[in-house]
């Protein structure tokens, strides 16, 4: 068995103007945080009974507690607005996909589905016209999910009877496009050629 002591700089924050920018400082030992310098409070808070002590006495120390108020600038949102930049505000056009999933046949209607692929950010809207009226019944749709690399996906579902002549379209509205991707259905195309669209 060991002691395990560390310090941990955080910037947290939830709006996209920095204005609710926060800089904690802790110190923690064997996995408690015994003190918190939180820079909305201006000073540090013991949480333990050691914090206390190391709280009241760093307190006194106005220089050191003006330089660590000082970080919200100086480090986090700095560093936020580079991170921004290069992350954040970078969009990824999605990979879009119209592929059938169940032919229809007898009384069960066929299954198409829409698909979009390695977008950011998480936000994306897929809907489906027919004859470019839109489709709200019928319609099935998973949340946006994490890839695990920073890009998402979601998958939408349409069940339809065909009838002939008819339009069938899968739209997708991105941040990343400033038109909706539109990818329309045709069913006299080889089945090869339908699952490429």
């Amino acid at each position: 068995d060991g002691y395990y002591e560390y310090s941990m700089s955080e910037c947290v924050y939830s709006t996209s103007d920095y204005s609710d920018m926060v800089y904690l400082n802790s110190y923690s030992f064997n996995k408690v945080v015994d003190v918190q310098f939180n820079s909305s409070v201006g000073k540090f808070v013991g949480y333990t009974e050691e914090g206390v002590k190391y709280a009241e006495n760093w307190n006194k120390d106005q220089t050191r507690l003006l330089q660590l108020k000082a970080q919200v600038d100086t480090v986090c949102r700095h560093n936020a607005q580079i991170f921004d930049s290069a992350l954040r505000d970078k969009a990824v056009k999605p990979e879009v996909t119209l592929s059938l999933v169940k032919q229809a046949g007898g009384n069960h209607p066929a299954v198409l589905m829409c698909s979009a692929y390695e977008f950011y950010p998480k936000k994306i809207k897929v809907s489906w016209l027919r004859d470019g009226k839109l489709m709200t019944s019928d319609v099935t749709s998973t949340m946006e999910t994490a890839d695990g690399d920073w890009y998402y996906q979601i998958h939408s579902e349409l069940e339809y009877t065909p009838k002939s002549g008819e339009k069938i379209s899968c739209v997708v509205e991105h941040a990343s496009s400033p038109q909706p991707i539109v990818k329309d259905w045709n069913p006299s195309m080889p089945e090869s050629e339908r699952n490429k669209i």
